[in-house]
């Protein structure tokens, strides 16, 4: 462990083995920290900041602050990144409500200077949350969605797996998995095509993808039409699956289609 004289660092905070902490980082009581992880200059570990191994916390971060949400309480919370995940500049994670109870990041995410994470926002792993995004309170987001720099995202949505979001975006319903999302206001512009075969999406899957969402957004209009559409005329698959269990689950609707 390697942390220097100019750091503030409470005895009661909890650092594992090789943690490197720079000079003017400060580290509060409740912080619990994994083997290996890097915290650097100027950094803030507030109460509730729970660190994963193998992280890097870049300079300006501030992990673990109350919400800012005027229901707040006080109630014992957490932020939470999880192993190997890189926390750029400025980036800011305030703790949960007695919501969820927690703010969590997942293991092997990237986010990039300036994003801020609201209140009881759960994310996935494999993320990559690009420049100045700003998630409100109680976002979830699964894994290996991609949202490009200055997306904004709105209250209590759900963003799906393998998602990708263009950059400047206002996320107002909920996204589902596999799919590109641009315009205003937000569309699918197509399935992610390039994003899944980087995962190990063979050519049959895409297909069988792409052939769910043509009834869903570009055949149809009408969601719950397209949906009985989607059970009527294609096989069953994972995908198939994955896909009408995000819809059925997003009561307050899922983004616009090309029909629309």
């Amino acid at each position: 462990m390697s942390i220097s004289p100019l750091a503030s660092v409470h005895p009661h905070a909890k650092l594992g083995r090789d943690v490197v902490v720079e000079p003017f980082a400060t580290i509060y009581a409740d912080v619990v920290i994994g083997d290996g992880t890097w915290i650097g200059p100027n950094a803030v570990l507030m109460d509730g900041a729970r660190i994963g191994s193998r992280c890097r916390i870049f300079p300006g971060a501030v992990i673990g602050a109350i919400p800012q949400d005027l229901k707040f309480a006080g109630e014992v919370t957490t932020a939470e990144v999880g192993d190997g995940t890189t926390i750029r500049e400025c980036v800011t994670i305030n703790r949960g409500t007695a919501d969820r109870q927690r703010t969590a990041v997942g293991s092997n995410c990237l986010l990039m200077a300036y994003v801020h994470l609201a209140h009881d926002c759960i994310l996935g792993n494999n993320i990559v949350i690009a420049n100045s995004v700003n998630l409100a309170g109680h976002v979830t987001i699964d894994d290996w969605a991609i949202l490009e720099g200055n997306v904004a995202v709105q209250q209590f949505l759900h963003i799906g797996a393998h998602s990708f979001i263009a950059g400047a975006s206002l996320v107002r319903k909920n996204v589902p998995p596999f799919v590109k999302a641009a315009r205003e206001p937000l569309s699918y512009v197509g399935v992610n095509v390039v994003g899944l075969r980087r995962r190990g999406y063979d050519d049959e899957q895409v297909a069988r993808i792409e052939d769910i969402y043509r009834e869903i957004f570009v055949r149809n209009s009408n969601v719950e039409r397209a949906v009985q559409s989607v059970e009527q005329t294609l096989p069953r698959s994972p995908e198939r699956g994955q896909i009408l269990d995000f819809i059925r689950n997003s009561p307050k609707g899922i983004m616009r289609g090309l029909a629309e």
